[in-house]
C-alpha cells in the first residue's frame, strides 16, 4: 500500500431514519479500476458524492483519498453561456487555460471543438467534454458517476474504448457507478455491489482486454453479479 491508496473506514450515511450506507469500508489499490453495482437506492452515487467532497464525511469516518479528485456525472453539466474549451478549465486558475484545455480536448477527440458552443455538441461530444474537463485536473482519484447512460448504445461503445485508453494513459484509481452489469465488466478490473448500505459481493474480473461477451467467463461472471444483484439466474441465462 501507498499513499495513493483510497482506503474509506467506518462510514455511515443517514437520512432521517434511513440509513443508506451502514459502518461502509472500502480500499482501492492506486491505479485500479473498480466499478460498482447496486440497486437504485443502494447508496452508490451517494458514496461517490462522499468520495468526491460533494457531501460531508460523518466525523466518525475516516476517509483516505488520492488527490487531486475529479469527477464526471451522468449530465455534462456544462455551461451554455461558455465556450467547449472554458467549459473544460471552469474553477482552475493560472496561465496557459486554454492551452491546457486544447490538450485536454485533443485527448478525448474534440481538439476542432475549442471554440465551440455547448449547444452545438451531440450527446457523445458532451460527455468527452465533461471527461476533458476531468482529465484537466491531472486527478488520482477519477470518479465516473453512470457517465454513459444517456448516450445510445454505439456511442456507449465508443466511449468504453475511450475512457479504457485514456485510464491506460493516465493511471488514475478510477471508480465507476453503473447500474449495467455488462459495462462493469467490459471496463473494470473489480466489480462491488452494495447491497443494504454494505458491499455485499466483491469480484475480481481475470479477463485480459478487449473483453467478449461471448467468452464463458464473461458469462459467468455477468450470472455472478446478476445474482449478487438479487436476479433470478434463470433470467440471466
Amino acid at each position: 500500500m501507498t499513499d495513493r491508496t483510497l482506503r474509506v473506514r467506518h462510514l455511515t450515511r443517514r437520512f432521517g431514519t434511513n440509513t443508506v450506507l451502514d459502518n461502509l469500508s472500502l480500499e482501492l489499490e492506486p491505479g485500479s479500476f473498480t466499478a460498482l453495482l447496486g440497486r437504485s437506492g443502494s447508496g452508490k452515487s451517494t458514496l461517490l458524492r462522499t468520495l468526491a467532497g460533494l457531501d460531508a464525511a460523518p466525523a466518525e469516518a475516516q476517509l483516505d483519498l488520492p488527490r487531486p479528485v475529479a469527477v464526471a456525472f451522468q449530465e455534462p453539466r456544462l455551461l451554455p453561456w461558455k465556450k467547449v474549451w472554458q467549459n473544460v478549465v471552469i474553477g482552475l486558475d493560472g496561465r496557459g487555460l486554454r492551452d491546457r484545455a486544447e490538450a485536454a480536448l485533443q485527448e478525448v477527440g474534440l481538439g476542432r471543438h475549442l471554440d465551440a458552443w455547448p449547444a452545438t455538441l451531440s450527446g457523445g461530444e458532451a460527455q468527452r467534454t465533461a471527461l476533458a474537463r476531468a482529465l484537466v485536473r491531472e486527478p488520482r482519484l477519477l470518479l465516473l458517476d453512470e457517465p454513459f447512460a444517456a448516450l445510445d448504445a454505439l456511442t456507449r461503445i465508443r466511449m468504453h474504448a475511450l475512457v479504457l485508453e485514456l485510464w491506460r494513459h493516465h493511471r488514475p484509481t478510477t471508480l465507476i457507478v453503473t447500474h449495467d452489469v455488462d459495462e462493469a465488466v467490459l471496463l473494470a478490473d473489480r466489480v462491488l455491489v452494495l447491497d443494504g448500505g454494505r458491499i455485499a459481493a466483491d469480484v475480481a474480473v481475470g479477463l485480459p482486454r478487449p473483453r467478449r461477451h461471448a467468452d464463458p467467463v464473461f458469462s459467468a461472471l455477468r450470472r455472478q453479479l446478476l445474482g449478487a444483484l438479487g436476479v433470478e439466474l434463470e433470467e440471466a441465462a
